[in-house]
């Protein structure tokens, strides 16, 4: 009865949108409702199909490189989270706010998935985190259409969930090693707490440059960004500390 009952749903009118969303086609455009449970739909949708391509893709890497080892980088519960906010702002939230091209979110989008597969310690083919890029695919057109949806918030809250379960998990698997701070020190952790600040204010004022004066536009916005940059400064010299001590 119950099998019975999901394809008659399936097959019913309410699930129309559902069908019309998931269709390919649709997926540079808004999405047809944005009610929260529509939303869990569409981020369960486009994830399942990331995960699902990322363990596929393990087979196909190793049958090509044999010495292939899957890279493991310490990440703290603090970095998990700040890089929804982080993530999606730059390459979703500001581009889609600031240009107003759903094809330069695109592009910013594919970028980000690219950047993915540098997530490891060791430059090498055999290191590269190919199946991280490849996760990232669908996640560009779940951020895409959600923002453009108007639903920002949904894509970073939801990002940064994700980011928990994902880590939690590989953690009580015991495939990757994480706490609740950077190995490099709290002090990280602040600075980009203070980034994922800063850039969710640059994104919020973009977004409300339509009814707040040009002037007041200008002056504002140069705040969040005077404190992205000087976070950033010092972030940087930390770094070139930890790998130049005698600096």
């Amino acid at each position: 009865m119950n099998g019975q009952k999901l394809i008659s749903y399936l097959t019913s009118k309410n699930f129309q949108d559902e069908i019309t969303d998931f269709n390919p086609k649709s997926w540079l455009s808004k999405y047809r409702k944005t009610t929260i449970p529509y939303l869990l739909k569409m981020a369960f949708f486009y994830h399942g199909i990331g995960v699902a391509l990322m363990f596929a893709s393990s087979a196909i890497i190793l049958a090509f490189l044999p010495d292939y080892e899957v890279p493991e980088v310490p990440v703290s519960i603090i970095m998990a989270i700040t890089a929804g906010p982080v993530e999606e702002s730059i390459f979703f939230g500001i581009p889609s706010y600031l240009f107003g091209n759903i094809y330069a979110v695109l592009g910013m989008g594919f970028f980000w998935s690219a950047v993915h597969i540098l997530n490891t310690d060791v430059f090498d083919i055999n290191n590269l985190a190919y199946g991280s890029f490849l996760f990232a695919i669908p996640h560009i057109f779940f951020s895409l259409r959600t923002w453009t949806s108007g639903k920002g918030w949904f894509a970073i809250v939801f990002h940064s969930s994700w980011n928990i379960a994902f880590l939690l998990s590989y953690c009580t698997l015991g495939i990757t090693t994480c706490g609740v701070f950077s190995p490099e020190g709290i002090v990280i952790d602040i600075l980009v707490i203070i980034i994922a600040c800063s850039l969710v204010s640059i994104t919020y004022l973009l977004y409300k440059k339509n009814t707040i004066a040009n002037y007041q536009i200008k002056y504002l916005i140069l705040i969040p960004i005077a404190v992205f940059a000087i976070s950033q400064v010092v972030a940087a010299i930390i770094n070139i500390k930890a790998f130049f001590p005698a600096l």
